[in-house]
């Protein structure tokens, strides 16, 4: 699956910056306030943080790989024109 370029940096800034800023403002907030599960909640919200960072990635990595496929195929193409115009 493609993603275009607005939906993968608003995914990167959430798995990034947002989760774990997030997770580690309820752990605080929690001390303090006598909030519950502020371990499971912060663990849980890292774990998240990584799945999303790991599968985006994945996406990058196949995004080169595709785009390498692509020039590679265009720069066979461009040999192939230049050896017919002789």
């Amino acid at each position: 699956m493609k993603l275009n370029n607005k939906l993968y940096d608003v995914l990167k800034w959430i798995s990034l910056i947002c989760i774990p800023a997030l997770a580690t403002f309820y752990v605080a907030c929690a001390g303090v306030w006598s909030w519950p599960f502020a371990d499971e909640i912060a663990k849980t919200a890292n774990a998240l943080g990584v799945l999303l960072g790991g599968l985006l990635g994945i996406s990058t990595a196949q995004y080169y790989k595709s785009e390498s496929e692509m020039r590679n195929s265009e720069c066979a193409m461009e040999k192939q024109q230049n050896r017919n115009k002789t």
